[in-house]
């Protein structure tokens, strides 16, 4: 008999909260646990499909019924890779998820970020560089942009969230497993990195005199790495005067500035259609 209060025990095959391996991929929800075993967690059927994607990066499956009715392409990927797929009650996906309405499918994934010196090998046309980004969902959305953009890399340096971080995984909508990402990398080192590379250097600046729809404007027509800063605070002067130029983008309207991905948005599609044109 269950006592009062209690959760009743899973039914057999279900893992609880109480399973070894329940509890060692929640405590991949704190960053330091996530270093130290070098995985992070996929939530949702979008996300875990292109870590799958990936041969080597998905290790394990945590789902619960509904997910597996739902899912079942998701679940038949992993079990046709040989990766064991966990049944869990709500109560578990609830606590892997760390959404409001989790959507039945988790997965513990080995890190993919890369060196500097992989990222950019070969000849890299479009780079984004996060500097002192810290909202994970816009660091997310930036990551998907600049997939969606053509990007060859996206780089997080100078004290940006943690690649891993929850809401940055699930803001990417998959992304994150698309295309090389180098995570804590220092600034001196990226930016001789991206010259090095044979990239010009713009940083995107709300106070910038020079405008992205200027005649002329920056060459966009060049390989270029977009510089990109905080959210309250944009870029320090001192990286500023280490690019090639500071860029706006242009306010038609009353709206005081665009936030950091929109603006990143309309940068890296800039520099996509350019680059398309030539």
């Amino acid at each position: 008999m269950t006592r009062t209060g209690a959760s009743p025990a899973p039914p057999d095959g279900v893992l609880s909260l109480r399973s070894a391996r329940v509890k060692a991929a929640r405590q991949l929800a704190k960053r330091a646990f996530r270093d130290r075993g070098r995985s992070f967690l996929a939530e949702g059927p979008q996300a875990v499909r292109e870590a799958l994607r990936r041969p080597g990066i998905v290790t394990e499956l945590f789902v619960t019924g509904q997910g597996r009715a739902r899912h079942a392409d998701v679940v038949g990927l992993a079990a046709a890779a040989g990766i064991a797929v966990h049944d869990v009650g709500a109560e578990v996906m609830s606590e892997l998820a760390q959404t409001i309405t989790p959507q039945g499918v988790v997965a513990v994934c080995r890190f993919i970020d890369v060196s500097l010196a992989a990222a950019l090998a070969g000849t890299p046309r479009l780079v984004a560089v996060l500097v002192s980004v810290r909202d994970p969902g816009n660091a997310g959305t930036v990551l998907r942009t600049a997939d969606a953009a053509g990007a060859d890399a996206v780089i997080f340096a100078a004290a940006s969230v943690d690649p891993y971080n929850a809401k940055c995984v699930r803001s990417s909508a998959g992304s994150l497993f698309h295309l090389p990402v180098v995570a804590g990398a220092a600034l001196a080192e990226v930016i001789t990195g991206l010259r090095g590379a044979g990239l010009q250097v713009l940083a995107a600046d709300g106070s910038a005199r020079l405008l992205l729809d200027d005649t002329p404007g920056p060459d966009l027509t060049r390989p270029t790495a977009w510089l990109f800063g905080n959210e309250a605070w944009g870029l320090p002067a001192s990286l500023l005067e280490l690019a090639d130029a500071a860029v706006a983008v242009p306010i038609y309207g009353q709206a005081e500035s665009l936030n950091l991905a929109a603006a990143a948005a309309v940068c890296l599609y800039a520099s996509a259609r350019h680059g398309r044109d030539c």
